[in-house]
């Protein structure tokens, strides 16, 4: 993702100058006053490589397990050639959620589990000593607090509703020193440069850690353009959700390669107790090869 700066007297000289350099395709992170005039940032997404291969169409689709999850075919290549479990070390990062002394801020497209994710990161964390400072910034899905608020009152945890960065702010003063914090928020579309700015803003008041939720199962172009949007946000680890209902998971590989993003842990069922799993190359192997032997019966 190439980031470049934007000078204008006006907000209308600066867009029309972004157009004609970098096209359509730019997505506009922030825009600022400055003395005498506007700065814009812009973020221009690199083009997917390109594969060329001597006549060989069949080397593009990968067999095995790998086959079936069907990941772009740049990313297929590099997963064959040895057992997939060292391959998909090699080919990806593995990395544990940050330790707390940030705070954890939940990100990802409309319905894509935050809430659920939060309350069982919630729950484990209340179980292990360490009951967080919980706070939604969802103003806009209607019952969205009122749904993290039933797992709050469980676990015996106050739910701060701070739909602002303004209330977010005065929310987290109130954290205990070391008290660890988990903030969900709104459904957010990263490409659009109104919402990308929105979370960013989020993030910077909380200086919180952005975590990518995303659900398994997605397109794999799809999920490779949300991953590299909200690394271009700051995300360095990715959540897949419903891992344990997803049968292809090719969406999850683009993600993870495209982003870069560590694959920390999955959702894997409703349960807030014990609805994670750890992921690390082992795991995430087992997923890829439990996927192909739950494949759709014939129709009789």
């Amino acid at each position: 993702m190439r980031l470049k700066l934007f000078r204008a007297p006006a907000i209308n000289e600066a867009m029309a100058e972004i157009r004609a350099t970098l096209g359509a395709d730019a997505i506009i992170l922030s825009t600022r006053r400055i003395a005498g005039g506007v700065e814009v940032t812009v973020a221009l997404e690199p083009e997917e490589p390109l594969l060329i291969l001597p006549d060989a169409p069949q080397a593009m689709a990968p067999q095995g397990p790998l086959g079936f999850h069907n990941p772009p075919g740049w990313l297929a290549q590099r997963l064959t050639g040895g057992p997939l479990e060292e391959q998909l070390a090699r080919a990806l990062v593995f990395a544990p959620l940050p330790d707390g002394i940030r705070p954890i801020l939940l990100a990802g497209p409309p319905g894509a589990g935050k809430t659920l994710t939060c309350a069982k990161l919630a729950t484990r964390m209340a179980m292990a000593g360490h009951p967080p400072l919980v706070a939604t910034a969802d103003g806009q899905r209607a019952g969205a607090a009122e749904q993290l608020a039933a797992f709050t009152r469980l676990l015996g945890l106050p739910l701060a509703v701070a739909p602002t960065p303004a209330t977010l702010a005065k929310a987290l003063a109130r954290r205990v020193e070391g008290q660890p914090v988990l903030i969900d928020t709104a459904g957010c579309d990263p490409l659009d440069p109104v919402q990308a700015v929105a979370l960013k803003r989020l993030a910077q008041v909380a200086e919180a850690e952005i975590v990518a939720v995303l659900p398994a199962g997605m397109d794999a172009a799809e999920a490779a353009d949300l991953a590299r949007a909200f690394a271009a946000l700051g995300a360095r680890h990715l959540i897949p959700t419903r891992l344990d209902v997803a049968r292809r998971l090719g969406g999850v590989l683009a993600a993870a390669a495209a982003g870069p993003l560590a694959l920390a842990e999955a959702g894997t069922g409703p349960d807030v107790v014990g609805g994670l799993m750890p992921l690390d190359p082992n795991s995430l192997a087992e997923a890829l090869r439990a996927g192909p032997r739950r494949a759709a019966p014939e129709a009789a």
